[in-house]
């Protein structure tokens, strides 16, 4: 099968925008007083391509995978903790586990390459290309043909999946390394501003890590296609991460944009088809120290900063309930003519 990346729709349409700005203009308020979910809902609107937008079935995915890199000490948790926590969250227990019983919404574990075998069962799909990548710091960290199966099985993912939005977040030891090497080489930042603490790195496990991504990123000097970044220094959550990116957007569906891992996802797709980043909402502002520089080249504002750094898509089930609101707002909420509500002198 020869890889192909999808067709995406900018959503930028004038007309459409005017009269979704005129009736969110007419609601019982202020001009603007609803602020960020006035322009949420537009955005919402323009991806749905309708002045009344409605959600159906939001999906919750969390795509879990090793990495050959943890094995060099850039985690303060072992590589086990990959498969632990995907058990976790098939038996409700994680934080995102919660937050989607909590917001109605259907959580799907992917196994994209976790070092493990995973017994079948409701809410698991197995999309496994290998038991975790190779060591970045040795070797590309995937074969483009890992990586394109990858990025082609994110796709088929969300091509399988109904509804018209898709929360993405990830579980996998050591994916903020690859997420801070990705960042670094697509958009020549300083290793040093892209590296965080992860899970919770020391001073010396920091500086460690630092050390570790540093040779990494001078064995693959040469890379510097997007594709061949993600190969040599990714992770198969974070290309199947990419896969879903653009398949969601291809499909018009809007995209929930959980922490620093998942939007270096979103970068990387981004890089491969711009018009990918119209369809997404940025959740969260998380403390890891990248997620800042990263913020910067995504060029959006993020709804909610709360100090999270967990991933798993936590953040991006926190801010579901906004979304939810912009549509409703724009839907629900008098004008001032229905309402009988006198308008400004001024009007």
């Amino acid at each position: 099968m020869t890889f192909t990346l999808p067709d995406i729709s900018d959503i930028h349409h004038p007309a459409l925008a005017q009269r979704l700005q005129q009736r969110l203009d007419r609601k019982t308020k202020p001009l603007g007083s609803l602020g960020r979910l006035e322009s949420l809902a537009l955005q919402i609107g323009l991806i749905q391509q309708t002045e009344t937008p409605a959600w159906r079935d939001p999906q919750l995915l969390v795509f879990a995978g090793d990495h050959g890199l943890a094995a060099r000490g850039v985690s303060a948790y072992p590589s086990d903790v990959t498969w632990q926590m995907v058990e976790n969250f098939l038996a409700g227990g994680a934080a995102v586990s919660v937050l989607a019983r909590q917001h109605g919404i259907a959580l799907t574990v992917v196994d994209a390459g976790v070092n493990h075998s995973f017994a079948p069962r409701a809410g698991l799909l197995d999309r496994k290309i290998a038991f975790g990548t190779a060591d970045a710091s040795t070797e590309p960290a995937m074969t483009e043909a890992q990586c394109e199966q990858a990025i082609d099985a994110g796709r088929d993912v969300v091509r399988r999946l109904p509804g018209n939005a898709v929360l993405l977040g990830e579980m996998g030891i050591g994916n903020s390394s690859s997420a801070s090497l990705l960042l670094a080489r697509l958009m020549g930042e300083d290793l040093a501003r892209c590296v965080g603490r992860g899970t919770g790195l020391d001073d010396d496990g920091l500086a460690r890590k630092l050390g570790v991504l540093d040779s990494v990123l001078q064995r693959h000097c040469a890379v510097t296609s997007p594709l061949a970044a993600l190969a040599a220094m990714g992770g198969f959550e974070i290309a199947m991460l990419v896969g879903a990116a653009l398949q969601a957007a291809a499909e018009r569906r809007t995209i929930v944009v959980d922490g620093f891992i998942a939007g270096a996802s979103v970068l990387v797709a981004s890089r491969l088809v711009p018009t990918v980043l119209g369809y997404c909402v940025l959740s969260h502002r998380s403390a890891e120290a990248g997620h800042a520089v990263l913020l910067r080249h995504l060029g959006g504002e993020p709804l909610l900063d709360l100090g999270l750094r967990l991933g798993e898509a936590s953040g991006a089930a926190l801010a579901w309930p906004l979304l939810d609101s912009a549509v409703r707002i724009l839907n629900e909420m008098a004008s001032f003519e229905s309402a009988g509500v006198s308008d400004r002198t001024d009007a």
